[in-house]
């Protein structure tokens, strides 16, 4: 619409379907923070204002373990889906190899498929493998922390590649070249080009992948084992026994943490484009 003056009546309606739909996304979280201060038992229910709940959530031994678990796999899985993740998107955009559109293809199916199918599919996958090491070596592994990491880099390495190649198709890649004319090996040409370039996409990815795991239930409900329920795990089992307003509280500091992690990177991606506006200018 640009050069075109807009009628009052378009403005207005395009003003207030803005508002519905700015209402009807946040006006849950707004009620849900409100009511996690509420000194009634009853959650949905205005009981005067305190802190009493969010002082029991911090004395609760069960929760503060969730959480530290949460922390724990979300630390491990981001780590390692970014650096797989960052490595499958240079392949992709750098090099031309067999099957290279398999293998891309491939990539995206934890984006597309849906969570359940998932997360059945990584059950099925470690009870196959842990039955055929117990038969070749004897050893009783069971499912816990090592299978919600690996599960959580399954699904994240895809969401990472996204990120970066995204950064990686922006950039010019005369540079690499430049560094190969100045006699820079592939690894120097990295690590002084490249990443430096890629970074704000990296850690952007990293960013996402991390506020993923620490918001997977499904995925991790399947593949968790006694002493590794994670923080939405143990919120999601406290709904089924009965709602009580700790898990207002809860679920305040997890879309707090939520929040905060999305809106470092996409602060991130605004700096990286605003960056690349004045270069190249």
């Amino acid at each position: 619409m640009s050069g075109r003056s807009v009628a009052p009546t378009t403005r207005w309606i395009l003003r207030s379907n803005g508002a519905i739909v700015l209402a009807f996304l946040y006006a849950p979280i707004i009620l849900l923070a409100i009511y996690s201060f509420s000194g009634s038992r009853i959650p949905g229910e205005w009981g005067g204002f305190t802190t009493e709940w969010y002082a029991r959530l911090f004395d609760d031994s069960r929760i503060q373990k969730t959480i530290g678990v949460s922390v724990r796999v979300a630390l491990v899985s981001t780590v390692i889906a970014t650096v797989l993740g960052t490595m499958s998107a240079l392949a992709l955009e750098r090099f031309k190899f067999r099957g290279r559109r398999v293998f891309d293809a491939l990539l995206y199916l934890p984006i597309i498929i849906p969570d359940v199918t998932m997360a059945v599919m990584m059950l099925m996958f470690f009870t196959q493998a842990f039955d055929l090491v117990d038969l070749l070596f004897g050893l009783g592994l069971s499912k816990g922390f090592a299978t919600i990491v690996v599960s959580h880099v399954a699904f994240n390495i895809a969401f990472v590649s996204v990120v970066v190649r995204a950064r990686i198709a922006g950039m010019d890649a005369t540079l690499e070249q430049a560094a190969a004319d100045l006699y820079a090996n592939r690894w120097q040409a990295f690590r002084y080009i490249t990443l430096p370039l890629i970074a704000p996409g990296v850690l952007g990815g990293a960013l996402l992948a991390i506020t993923l795991s620490l918001d997977d239930v499904v995925v991790t409900q399947f593949v968790a084992g006694p002493g590794s329920t994670t923080l939405p795990v143990y919120v999601f089992s406290l709904i089924r026994k009965g709602v009580t307003p700790t898990i207002n509280a809860v679920s305040v500091i997890m879309l707090l943490a939520s929040l905060t992690l999305v809106a470092g990177s996409v602060a991130l991606q605004r700096a990286n484009a605003v960056r690349g506006r004045i270069n190249s200018e």
